[in-house]
């Protein structure tokens, strides 16, 4: 038999070259993978943006309750088809704002005019001195309107509340008392004590008809 020397027979090659292309391989894998352990993200494709989640301040997210409020008189017409009858007066607290509410029981709300006065205060009418509870007074008159149905031919009592709401018992801090300052010859008035002077907000609303005057409270 012939004897060969520095030559693999082809029985003998994939024996003898297979481990070592096995190492080799393994060799290029590991050199592939880096010696790095750290996880920054790869970076963006050529042609992508990456965007940092918005932050928001304190003053971003914080909105005013009472946007738009003054001290300025504030005066509507009518939108009832008669004498607005009153049903309901409400004192509400809120936070950032004392809410009085007026409620009607058709639709529609009489004309309306909200503004701080001088005192004293008087009940319309007889001229008498009203006292009420605050150190400054916004006076809500409203015409036509009335507590009373006189056209039921007697004058059927609608409202049935107290004459004199605390604003205490409803958790207000800046109404102290809302006071019925006149119910004659379908003008409406009622006063409201403040504890200081504050911006307030006249808005409306429907189902049921509600006239709302909010008094920020800080």
């Amino acid at each position: 038999m012939l004897e060969h020397r520095g030559f693999l027979t082809t029985a003998e090659y994939p024996r003898r070259i297979g481990p070592r292309l096995l190492v080799a391989c393994a060799l290029l894998a590991l050199a592939g993978c880096g010696g790095s352990s750290s996880s920054e993200s790869e970076p963006p494709a050529a042609g992508t943006t990456t965007a940092a989640a918005p932050t928001t301040t304190a003053e971003q997210t914080q909105t005013d309750p009472l946007a738009g409020a003054g001290t300025n008189v504030v005066v509507a017409p009518s939108t009832a088809k008669a004498t607005a009858l009153l049903e309901r007066v409400a004192i509400g607290h809120h936070e950032g704002y004392d809410r009085v509410v007026f409620q009607f029981r058709d639709a529609g709300l009489p004309g309306y005019r909200v503004e701080y006065v001088q005192p004293p205060l008087t009940e319309d009418g007889s001229g008498d001195r009203v006292d009420v509870a605050g150190n400054v007074f916004v006076v809500v008159r409203m015409e036509p309107a009335s507590g009373f149905d006189l056209n039921s031919g007697e004058g059927d009592l609608v409202y049935k509340g107290p004459k004199r709401i605390s604003g205490s018992s409803a958790g207000a801090t800046v109404v102290k008392e809302v006071v019925r300052t006149g119910d004659f010859e379908a003008v409406l008035s009622w006063a409201v004590g403040l504890d200081s002077k504050a911006d307030f907000r006249v808005t409306t609303a429907a189902s049921p008809s509600r006239l709302i005057v909010d008094f920020r409270n800080q």
